[in-house]
């Protein structure tokens, strides 16, 4: 039997999203988005309110990074989440974040977060969400398996519960995409 819970925001994995950008000065700042993903094979979609200080700095700068929080990461991930640059000018400072300019846009990638999509600003539609163009990925060595491929085991993502509030750790493989199914042919 099945138990109803009406109209929620939980989607299941809900990727801990953190979005890095410059302010006009030159500030770099980071904030922890839940609401985002792909947009399309190579755009991505973030649902930032106006408000935000990274809003108003991607519609400044027209780029910004998405970095996958981490298990190795998450009190640096969920801090910036609950602090806006708004008020607190030197967050990644006091979370004690590095970044390193991006060679491809106008944004920081923040060093401790191993894998980043660089993206310049495509637009921001109707709704207030920011539409971006990936233009690189990238990803710190240590994350990578013998193949030079990216390997979620040594990545560590985590992603966000809505329901219960908390961040997880994604889990072992238990099939192959794009393969399994035929066995249903």
């Amino acid at each position: 039997m099945r138990k109803n819970f009406g109209s929620n925001p939980w989607f299941y994995p809900l990727p801990v999203l953190i979005v890095g950008t410059y302010g006009p000065d030159g500030t770099p700042n980071a904030m922890n988005a839940a609401w985002g993903g792909l947009y399309d094979r190579d755009k991505v979609v973030l649902c930032l309110s106006a408000g935000h200080k990274t809003t108003a700095n991607i519609k400044e700068t027209g780029a910004f990074t998405v970095s996958f929080a981490d298990a190795a990461h998450v009190v640096e991930a969920d801090y910036v989440g609950l602090v806006s640059a708004n008020n607190t000018a030197n967050k990644l400072e006091k979370a004690g974040l590095h970044v390193t300019k991006s060679e491809f846009v106008n944004a920081p990638l923040i060093d401790e977060f191993p894998m980043a999509l660089e993206c310049k600003l495509l637009q921001v539609n109707e709704d207030g969400n920011i539409i971006g163009q990936i233009v690189n990925v990238s990803a710190d060595e240590r994350v990578l398996d013998a193949a030079d491929k990216i390997d979620p085991d040594k990545l560590q993502p985590i992603a966000f519960d809505p329901v219960q509030n908390t961040y997880r750790k994604l889990g072992e493989a238990v099939g192959s995409a794009f393969s399994d199914g035929k066995k249903l042919k």
